[in-house]
């Protein structure tokens, strides 16, 4: 588990970022997204994470919750990314080496450039045994107002919008942009915030 990991409220609603070692763009197959996805999903039925924004990139993921059923944050967000790690890890082992690539490329894949540094970056670890897939260092943030609350939704949604992908942030299918927008996105339950005029 991270030595960073800082959730001092373990009832308390968080923003975290955590990226793939080396800001490596692994998520740019959806198959990788899906993944990470069915473990989200998984925390949320299973370990009681309660999901109010999130949002997958090509290298790093956000994610606002809060861990509930006395489940402790840092150990349900050890959980996920423990277990992503090494389903995605095994993906890629299993994933054919791409067809279509030609002369020094064919030659190491994407696929074996991934596992060969994943390897690497696991034997500066003392706490990992093969494969290095996510970067240690994380930023968890307690959110303890609406305003913060609401920036931190905005900043999760517009990640897409700021790299170029989308124009809005409701059209970037791995994101609960969508569920804010009064549409289904792909995860049921998101608990959408809602900041209210007193």
């Amino acid at each position: 588990m991270s030595r960073n990991y800082k959730f001092h409220n373990p009832e308390g609603l968080y923003f975290i970022s955590f990226a793939v070692v080396a800001w490596l763009d692994v998520f740019t197959r959806n198959e990788y997204k899906d993944l990470f996805l069915e473990s989200l999903i998984f925390c949320q039925k299973s370990k009681g994470l309660e999901i109010h924004a999130w949002c997958i990139m090509s290298n790093h993921v956000h994610l606002v919750f809060r861990s509930i059923n006395d489940q402790k944050p840092e150990l349900l967000i050890g959980d996920l990314k423990r277990f992503t790690s090494q389903s995605i890890v095994k993906s890629i082992q299993e994933n054919p080496r791409d067809p279509s690539l030609k002369g020094e490329l064919a030659k190491q894949s994407r696929k074996e450039f991934l596992l060969d540094f994943f390897k690497k970056e696991a034997e500066k670890s003392s706490n990992v045994k093969h494969h290095q897939f996510w970067r240690h260092d994380n930023k968890s943030i307690e959110l303890w107002s609406n305003k913060v609350i609401q920036q931190k939704i905005d900043y999760v949604h517009n990640n897409p919008v700021e790299e170029g992908l989308v124009y809005k942030a409701e059209d970037y299918v791995y994101s609960s942009a969508i569920d804010y927008s009064g549409q289904k996105g792909l995860i049921d339950d998101v608990v959408v915030f809602r900041m209210y005029d007193v």
